[in-house]
């Protein structure tokens, strides 16, 4: 097919949004009729067709690489190449030529910080010389020369491999292992153990528990661009409290010792320091009088001689951005100070320019985060962007022809587009083509780009592009054709309708509706209200989720699905999220009333069937709705919710509810369990029982609430299962729970 028949699927759907619907039902998606099954969403071979992940171009933008999973089995997958100039494909690494074995304790909490689930090949890594690839496996590591095409494994010793990267130039293979970093020679196959401390309740160059599930941050070690050093974080979880974690399976319970940062209590005490290669000298970073800190990020400037880090107080009000030089290591410097009466977000953006002494940040300064570029005096030199309206990401910095390129919301908050400015401030282009979600990696050296594309109707799609954004080739058209996994169903696939309304502050909350299939707008319909609602996520957008199989099943049973994207929800601004500040529970539910109120408004809407679903924060959501707003809610589904804030870790809760010290009431009323007297009927809970990030602690207090109470409710719990509730059987066996509790409570 030509580039015709993309550009007329992307333009298919308008989606400015506007006071009133502003997408009307669209026509039928080409494709045949068959009924979903709920055994079906989740079954290989994938719905949404061939999706490739981890997608990179190589240094030099010649090489796309991808992970690609197998028709039979989507959830193991082999690293794939294609030729940028030929487009010819070809599998690089077959994941059967790599040993298998079973992931280390270490490790597998590690994937679930980073959302990573599958087996196979998870992970790779370029040379910056394009020559060659890092794969780690298992705990081994393998190199990759893409001249011979030779798949070696490296001589690292003994124990567990993790955290494994290529050094800059290529030199030198670095690793954790026992909580030591130890860095390989490439060229004679030595092996340095740069730390020799780590252990117990010492943990050298590795990402403590906050820093992997709440600041995106999985790594404890940055290499110098010149190889010469390497900067790493050393922390002692002595004051951390230590519990008993029970992971509970079907055949046993696994007791886990964790130092958890629970809300209010101690955090890990952290150090920054810079090891030498030539000399394994190790010299720290003064990091400040403070103790109880957090270290964010750490990144090193283009001359290898000066490191900056990111300093956040406790409290998350204060984060200064510092620079230090490495001949004086205890003197560093405020570049940048950001301060906030409620929270500071961070953020992946800060580059720092090879061409010029000066850096591009990103701030939410003035409600809406956007891009500036300060000196290395922390001089402020342009804002890049500005308007009500958010930068998502900085993507790529062309100095050689002085752009920069980011993804944002300019147009819609809907929708996420790529755009470039000029390096020295100007008018914004906008790069990107289609309605939709824009995703985009690019090669290192080189401004070219993979666009990794989605929209309602277009499952994921990935497309080569140059600098203005023309496409070069498809790397995966993935359309939805005959031989496409979806196309038997998609004939019934349904497109919502997008609108508008009105907080009690004034403030514009948006919302998408799916009608049935078929839909007689002369009947009633029960209604599920499918919710997260917490901060740094949004649900109502333009894209393309396998989250949304479950509601497409809903459809055709003959129900409404109704999501909302209540106030505290990411992508608006400040004002609209930090409205949550200190009260978990309140703004959003009553949002989410005045969404039940407009659906009560419509002519073809059950008023008397409406039922609430969420996961985590949304399982959170609703137990708070069903328990205080019972007559908006007949019943409810909370999957794996946080119960009592006083739970959960430190750095997310005490970034909204602030130390429970200082907001004991605050902490009471964003709880679950004062409003568990009020609720009535209609709850079905579940949770997986070896659950590390929610703890199955939160559901069962309220279990033992509701059976205090006298309140009858139902629960299905998933022995071994974690947060995110992988595995075919577990799935199937969800979705039938739940589907059957609708059918029960709604019809």
């Amino acid at each position: 097919m030509t580039k015709n028949w993309i550009a007329s699927a992307l333009t298919a759907i308008p989606l400015l949004l506007t006071s009133q619907v502003c997408m009307k039902q669209a026509n039928a998606l080409e494709g045949n009729k068959t009924p979903l099954t709920i055994e079906r969403l989740y079954a290989s071979p994938a719905l949404a067709g061939s999706s490739p992940r981890e997608l990179k171009l190589s240094p030099d933008g010649k090489q796309v690489t991808y992970l690609a999973s197998r028709a039979d089995n989507q959830y193991r997958y082999d690293l794939w190449q294609m030729d940028v100039v030929s487009g010819e494909r070809s599998i690089l690494v077959d994941a059967d030529k790599l040993a298998g074995g079973e992931l280390s304790d270490e490790e597998k909490a590690r994937r679930e910080r980073q959302r990573i689930y599958g087996e196979g090949i998870m992970e790779y890594f370029w040379a910056d010389d394009s020559r060659a690839l890092l794969i780690p496996a298992a705990g081994k590591l393998y190199y990759v020369s893409l001249a011979t095409g030779k798949v070696e494994p490296l001589a690292t010793g003994e124990g567990f491999a993790t955290d494994a990267r290529l050094s800059p130039k290529g030199h030198y293979v670095s690793f954790v292992r026992e909580q030591n970093l130890y860095v390989l020679n490439l060229a004679d196959n030595k092996l340095t153990a740069l730390t020799t401390d780590g252990g117990g309740l010492i943990k050298n160059a590795m990402a403590e528990f906050v820093a992997q599930e709440e600041m995106d941050r999985m790594t404890g070690y940055w290499w110098a661009p010149d190889e010469a050093a390497i900067a790493f974080t050393r922390i002692d979880e002595s004051g951390v409290e230590s519990v008993t974690r029970n992971e509970i399976y079907a055949d046993g319970i696994k007791l886990t010792e964790q130092r958890y940062p629970y809300a209010g209590k101690n955090n890990v005490e952290i150090a920054l320091g810079v090891v030498t290669l030539a000399d394994k000298r190790i010299d720290w970073v003064d990091l400040g009088a403070a103790k109880d800190i957090y270290l964010p990020r750490v990144d090193w400037l283009p001359d290898s001689r000066h490191l900056s880090f990111q300093w956040q107080s406790r409290d998350q009000q204060a984060l200064d951005l510092r620079l230090v030089a490495l001949s004086g290591l205890g003197n560093p410097r405020t570049l940048v100070q950001e301060r906030s009466d409620a929270w500071v977000n961070l953020n992946q953006d800060l580059h720092f320019l090879k061409k010029q002494p000066a850096f591009i940040w990103a701030s939410e300064r003035d409600g809406f985060k956007h891009l500036y570029l300060f000196d290395l005096e922390g001089r402020l030199k342009q804002r890049l962007t500005h308007g009500d309206w958010a930068v998502d990401a900085l993507e790529y910095v062309d100095e050689a022809s002085g752009w920069v390129y980011f993804s944002g919301r300019k147009d819609t908050v809907i929708e996420k587009q790529l755009y470039r400015v000029p390096l020295n401030g100007g008018e914004i282009e906008n790069v990107s083509q289609g309605s939709g979600m824009h995703d985009a990696v690019f090669a290192e050296n080189k401004p070219v780009y993979l666009d990794y594309f989605s929209s309602l109707s277009q499952p994921p799609q990935v497309s080569l592009h140059d600098a203005l954004g023309r496409q070069l080739a498809w790397v995966e058209q993935n359309r939805v054709d005959e031989r496409h996994p979806l196309y038997p169903y998609f004939g019934l696939w349904q497109l919502p309708e997008f609108g508008e309304l009105k907080a009690e502050d004034g403030q514009s909350l948006n919302y998408r509706l799916f009608k049935p299939v078929p839909f007689d707008a002369k009947k009633k319909y029960p209604v599920v209200v499918r919710v997260y609602g917490g901060p740094h996520a949004q649900l109502v957008t333009n894209s393309w989720s396998e989250h949304d199989y479950f509601s497409q099943y809903l459809l055709q049973q003959g129900y409404l699905v109704f999501q909302l994207d209540n106030r505290g929800s990411a992508h608006r601004g400040t004002r609209f999220e930090q409205v949550i500040y200190k009260q978990l529970g309140a703004a959003e539910v009553e949002d989410q009333k005045a969404g039940v109120d407009h659906l009560r408004s419509l002519a073809f809407v059950d008023a008397d069937n409406i039922a609430i679903y969420g996961h985590s924060y949304g399982g959170y959501m609703a137990l708070m709705s069903l328990f205080k707003a019972p007559d908006y809610f007949k019943a409810a589904i909370s999957g794996a919710p946080v119960t009592d804030w006083r739970l959960y870790d430190s750095h997310y809760t005490e970034r909204y509810l602030a130390n429970p010290a200082h907001n004991a009431k605050g902490y009471e009323a964003s709880s679950v369990l004062p409003y568990v007297k009020d609720y009535r009927a209609g709850l079905l809970m579940y949770h997986g029982m070896a659950d590390d990030n929610v703890l199955f602690e939160n559901s069962t207090r309220v279990y033992k609430a509701l059976q205090d109470e006298g309140k009858l409710f139902e629960m299905v719990n998933y022995p071994g299962s974690k947060h995110s509730m992988r595995g075919e059987a577990v799935r199937n066996h969800l979705y039938r729970t739940l589907s059957d509790f609708l059918d029960r409570k709604l019809k």
